[in-house]
């Protein structure tokens, strides 16, 4: 399986969360599944961290590249492909970050790995 971590739960896989749930814990530590990072998600660490609101040990310049190399995840670029799919998307959710992660994940036929009820309630594939 393709997993496509949103945001919260990349943050939570790295600080080894308890908000992070089993069932998704274990599909992250499955082998056989690839799991990706968006470009957009490290898009919105950057935001938060700049505007006090994400507390990180360093900047995310260097912290969020060591943690994904660490804990084995890929980075997924946003193309236009993806963007695309903004145009077809019911207006569910505010937050555009989120909007794009599922764009990506229509676009990549990946599962989202989230527990955003407001992300499940569209048309992609979701874990949680």
């Amino acid at each position: 399986m393709r997993l496509l971590l949103d945001t919260c739960t990349f943050l939570w896989v790295i600080s080894d969360d308890p908000k992070l749930s089993g069932r998704a814990r274990n599909l992250f530590e499955n082998e056989e599944n690839e799991v990706f990072l968006s470009s957009v998600s490290f898009w919105e660490i950057n935001v938060k961290y700049q505007l006090g609101k994400l507390p990180l040990p360093e900047s995310p310049k260097r912290y969020i590249p060591m943690q994904r190399s660490n804990h084995g995840i890929e980075t997924l670029p946003l193309g236009e492909a993806a963007i695309s799919h903004l145009l077809t998307l019911p207006s569910i959710h505010k937050d555009p970050f989120d909007r794009m992660l599922v764009c990506q994940a229509i676009e990549g036929n990946m599962s989202l790995l989230t527990s955003d009820p407001l992300i499940q309630d569209y048309p992609v594939k979701t874990e949680w």
